[in-house]
C-alpha cells in the first residue's frame, strides 16, 4: 500500500493474487493473469474480507487485486487491509460503485487503481502493466550508498554486569547517532530485559520463531519485531518460566541471518550459557563485546570466556568492556590487577552513574539517550563507532589471542583482596 518501501522483501512474495466475489469476475481476470505468465490459481474467492483474512497469516503478493462488491464500507475495510498488507504491495481494486468521491478516498488510502465491473480487459491490462513498471523502476533507496553491515554479539561474563544496558545503549546509539537501521535480538527468552529497558511489550515473536523456525523470513520479522524508534527495533520475549523452551539453536541462527538482510546493524544480547551451547552465535558475529566488572568472580570468568573464544571463535573481533566502574580504590579488584590477570588491556571503561541508571529505569529509556552529557556515555559512543569502523575491514586492535587461563593467579588476587579488607 502506501507504507514505506522494503525492496528486499519483494522477492519472497507471489507476483499477484486476486480475491474476487463472483465467478464472472474470476473468469474475466484469469485469462489476463495467464497472459502475464502467472498461474490462474492465484485468482481466489473471498473478496476484500477474504484478502484481509488470508494476508493476516501469509505474505502479501507484489500486486494484489481485491473485489469490493460485497463490502458495505470500502474505505473502512481498506484501512483494515493496510494493517495486514506488506509495504510495497500495489493494490488494484474492482467494484460496482461508480462514485468519484469513493474513487478519491480509495486513492488517498494508497490504492493504485479502481476499476469498475464488469471488468474491461484492456483497462485491467493497463493497470497491471503500470504496476509492473512501478515495481521494476529504479528507486532512491536502490541507488543510495549502502552502509557496511555490522553484526554484534554482547555477552556478559556474569549476570548483573549490565549486559542488556550496554546492548540497548549500543542499539540506540547505532540507530540515532550513526543513522543505521538497527535490530536488537534478546536471546534470554525467560528473563530478558532489553524490551523492559526500552519500555516495550516484547510480544510473542521470539517464542513463535523458536517454535516454528521455518516461518522466519522478512515478513515474519516485520510483524514480530517491536519498534522503539523509526530506526531501532527489538525482538525479545518473556516466556513463562513454567514452560521451559527446548530448541537446537536453529531458530536463533536463522533470526540472525534474516536480520542481517533486513537491518544495517544487528545486536544480539547473548546469555553466556547460550554462548557455550551454541558457538555459532558467536562465530557468526563480526564483533563480540564482552562485558565484565572489577570483581574476582568476573575476572575469573573473563579469562575462561576469552580462552573459550580463542578456541571456538578465533576469527571474531573481541572487545572487552568494564562496566559499572567505580572511582579508584572502591572496586573489588584494581584495574591494573584485572588487566594483568587477563593479559590484555581493557578496551573500554564505563563509569558507574547510579543516578542515571535509576532514572533510565524509571522512564524506560536507554542510558545513552537519557544521559547524553554524562561521562558514562562517552565510552559507549566510542564503542559504537569502533564497532561500525571494524565492520569496514579488519580491526587492527582485535583481541590478542594468547593463552590466558594458565596464567591467571587466582590465589594472588584473593590474597590481595583479603589484605585490603
Amino acid at each position: 500500500m502506501n507504507a514505506p518501501w522494503t525492496p528486499h522483501l519483494m522477492t519472497q512474495r507471489d507476483a499477484i493474487q486476486a480475491y474476487v466475489c463472483d465467478d464472472w469476475t474470476a473468469e474475466a481476470i484469469r485469462p489476463i493473469i495467464v497472459e502475464q505468465g502467472w498461474s490462474p490459481d492465484k485468482v481466489l474467492k473471498g473478496g476484500l474480507r477474504g484478502a484481509i483474512q488470508a494476508l493476516s497469516v501469509s505474505a502479501s503478493p507484489q500486486i494484489l487485486l481485491v473485489d469490493l462488491s460485497d463490502t458495505p464500507d470500502p474505505t473502512s475495510e481498506i484501512n483494515n487491509l493496510a494493517e495486514v498488507c506488506e509495504p510495497g504491495t500495489i493494490v488494484i481494486a474492482v467494484g460496482q460503485v461508480n462514485d468519484v468521491r469513493l474513487y478519491r478516498m480509495l486513492m488517498a488510502s494508497g490504492l493504485h487503481d479502481y476499476l469498475l465491473k464488469p471488468i474491461n480487459a484492456d483497462m485491467l491490462r493497463d493497470a497491471i502493466g503500470q504496476a509492473r513498471t512501478i515495481l521494476h523502476a529504479p528507486r532512491a533507496m536502490d541507488t543510495a550508498p549502502e552502509k557496511a553491515p555490522c553484526s554484534v554479539a554482547v555477552v556478559g561474563v556474569r549476570g548483573g554486569v549490565g549486559t542488556s544496558t550496554v546492548a540497548t545503549s549500543l542499539g540506540w546509539l547505532m540507530a540515532e547517532r550513526l543513522d543505521r537501521t538497527t535490530a536488537i535480538l534478546d536471546l534470554d527468552v525467560h528473563f530478558g530485559t532489553a524490551a523492559l529497558a526500552l519500555d516495550l511489550e516484547p510480544g510473542r515473536g521470539l517464542v513463535d520463531a523458536i517454535d516454528n523456525p521455518g516461518r522466519i523470513d522478512g515478513l515474519f520479522l516485520e510483524r514480530a519485531m517491536v519498534k522503539a524508534t523509526p530506526k531501532l527495533a527489538i525482538l525479545s520475549a518473556e516466556a513463562p518460566i513454567s514452560a521451559p523452551i527446548v530448541h537446537d539453536g536453529l531458530a536463533f541462527a536463522q533470526l540472525q541471518e534474516e536480520m542481517r538482510i533486513n537491518f544495517e546493524t544487528t545486536i544480539v544480547d547473548l546469555p553466556r550459557n547460550l554462548l557455550i551451547q551454541q558457538p555459532m552465535l558467536a562465530t557468526s558475529a563480526q564483533t563480540l563485546v564482552l562485558v565484565t566488572e572489577f570483581t574476582l568472580a568476573a575476572a575469573r570468568d573473563t579469562i575462561r570466556i576469552l580462552s573459550w573464544l580463542k578456541t571456538h571463535a578465533p576469527q571474531t573481533n573481541v572487545l572487552t568492556v568494564a562496566n559499572r566502574v567505580l572511582p579508584t580504590g572502591q572496586s573489588e579488584i584494581a584495574q591494573s590487577d584485572f588487566e594483568g590477570s587477563i593479559e590484555r588491556p581493557l578496551d573500554f571503561l564505563v563509569p558507574y552513574d547510579p543516578k542515571l541508571v535509576v532514572q533510565a529505569a524509571k522512564v524506560g529509556k536507554p542510558i545513552a539517550e537519557l544521559g547524553r552529557t554524562s561521562r558514562t556515555i562517552a565510552p559507549l559512543v566510542e564503542l559504537s563507532q569502533r564497532i561500525c569502523a571494524s565492520s569496514e575491514g579488519p580491526d587492527p586492535l582485535a583481541f590478542n589471542r594468547r593463552g590466558l587461563l594458565d596464567r591467571f593467579d587466582l590465589k594472588a588476587l584473593l590474597a590481595k583482596r583479603t589484605r585490603a579488607n
